[in-house]
């Protein structure tokens, strides 16, 4: 058996279904070998950052990994910023790396990198197949790293002729390791905190955002009065109506120190410390009350839905108040603005649907409105690095493709990998993007302001600003094969919002903000 034919063999057993790739000389091997392994389908993506970005958002939604393939060092480096968002959301990724063959490896070819000193910045785990009898069993470990808790991006490097040469067997798939249960005891201390009468939060983070987990948090809440919060930058969110909605930290340091304050205690619950997303001048950089103690009740790596269970079990019972809240009625007039496409938004978001969110300085004001939608799962960025929106959806469509999913999505960020576009259209994915289009980095004039920077001349402003051209969006995505609209006022856009969350498949709306 090939080392090619071993490895696809190797994720099928492991039921790893889909591969997001991009690939190239050395992985033709592996490619080829789609048309004789069953089980695993290749997913092309027309850039690297596509294919991480897509695993991340497909782990997110089914929790269990997806495979990318990516040729050698350069396309690896394509990919690290979404593979950077991928190890923050904590999401299960088997990466596979091409490299040159060994013996072409000491001439130094125009593509020879130290891959795994690149993949080492992004991965749990990282090894290199040194013969064919060596990738099954390291294909296993690969695996099974990738599914270790908390869940982390495992990088398998393979080099050209262990794909070629005969010699490889599959191994069996690792056995996984367990979350481990939190200690009684901890458990015993946050229901004291909970019960003394001091002032008390909760964060929650991973896990312990999944909706059984929100359902024992406002137990919890409705007990004792502590307030609940979700970790800003987590993987997924549910929210909307019919669930609970703990409060998202927000993200500027001022109101989300306004948020937590009051608080002598905090429980992490699978989250750490609250500290802003950058740091200012004449600013501390954590977010709670300077006095502020801190306990864990479930680590990233431990079981939080038991341990929430138990927590609310020894509190006084008591049931939750319904919300009082109803889904808002289409705006009537007005400006086309991040607010009235929030509320429409959330006036005709169909149940159960998926939102990747990358709207920069749009999100506050759109996800305030969604709130109030139906029940639907935030995916947020969670490690800073933009770029992420649009891939993100790709793969959770794959997840999911009963589910809408909407791509919210600032214009700036969206250039970063609007090369998913055309992934959504050859896979005919059920997605809706809409683009904030204020043709500005937005955010940044707000940084400018906040970080003490001098005033923004001419010069500098050119470096904020999208315009002189214009991005054509539509342009764009009917290039990459998605159906797109540009509409510059509120009713143009509740019409195309209605007719697209209501149809299959891929379609772009440009909103072109007042």
């Amino acid at each position: 058996m090939t080392g090619a034919h071993c490895l696809l063999e190797s994720l099928a057993a492991s039921s790893i279904r889909l591969c997001f790739m991009n690939p190239g000389t050395s992985e033709m091997q592996f490619v080829s070998e789609l048309d004789r392994v069953h089980g695993v389908r290749g997913v092309l993506c027309l850039h690297e950052t596509v294919c991480a970005g897509a695993a991340d958002g497909y782990a997110r939604i089914t929790r269990r990994p997806a495979a990318t393939l990516l040729h050698l060092g350069p396309g690896l480096a394509n990919a690290l910023s979404n593979f950077h968002n991928a190890r923050k959301a904590r999401s299960p990724i088997v990466n596979i790396v091409g490299e040159h063959s060994t013996r072409h490896l000491a001439y130094d070819a125009p593509l020879t990198a130290n891959i795994e000193a690149l993949a080492a910045t992004v991965s749990g785990f990282t090894a290199t197949a040194s013969t064919p009898a060596s990738l099954g069993p390291l294909t296993a470990k690969c695996i099974a790293a990738a599914l270790a808790p908390p869940g982390q991006v495992a990088t398998l490097i393979v080099p050209a002729d262990i794909s070629w040469l005969d010699g490889a067997s599959i191994a069996p798939p690792l056995p996984h390791t367990p979350r481990t249960v939190p200690d009684e005891s901890v458990i015993a201390q946050a229901r004291q905190w909970l019960s003394d009468g001091s002032p008390c939060g909760i964060i929650l983070s991973g896990r312990a955002l999944l909706e059984d987990s929100l359902a024992a948090a406002a137990r919890i809440t409705a007990a004792t009065g502590a307030r609940i919060f979700a970790n800003r930058y987590a993987a997924r969110l549910p929210r909307g109506l019919g669930g609970f909605n703990p409060t998202r930290l927000p993200y500027f340091p001022e109101p989300a120190e306004a948020a937590l304050a009051g608080l002598h205690r905090i429980i992490l619950v699978e989250a750490a410390e609250p500290v802003s997303f950058f740091g200012y001048p004449n600013r501390r950089s954590t977010l709670a009350p300077p006095a502020c103690q801190f306990m864990t009740l479930a680590s990233e790596t431990e079981d939080s839905l038991p341990a929430l269970i138990q927590l609310a079990s020894l509190l006084p019972q008591a049931d939750p108040l319904p919300s009082s809240e109803l889904r808002p009625t289409l705006p009537s007039g007005g400006p086309l603005s991040p607010d009235s496409i929030g509320r429409t938004l959330a006036a005709l978001l169909p149940d159960n649907s998926i939102v990747s969110d990358e709207m920069i300085s749009s999100g506050e004001a759109v996800n305030g409105w969604l709130l109030r939608a139906a029940r639907h799962q935030l995916l947020p960025v969670t490690g800073g690095s933009i770029g992420q929106g649009l891939p993100v959806a790709v793969g959770a469509a794959l997840a999911s493709p009963g589910s809408k999913v909407l791509a919210l999505q600032a214009d700036g960020s969206g250039m970063y990998s609007l090369q998913a576009l055309w992934t959504m259209a050859r896979e005919n994915l059920n997605i809706l993007t809409v683009i904030f289009a204020n043709r500005r980095y937005r955010i940044l004039d707000v940084e400018m302001e906040r970080t003490g920077a001098a005033t923004v001349g001419p010069l500098a402003g050119r470096m904020l600003d999208l315009a002189d051209p214009d991005l054509d969006w539509v342009s764009l995505a009917r290039g990459h094969g998605v159906d797109a609209v540009r509409v510059s006022s509120l009713p143009q856009f509740i019409a195309c919002a209605a007719t697209a969350l209501n149809r299959r498949g891929p379609f772009l709306i440009e909103a072109v903000l007042d």
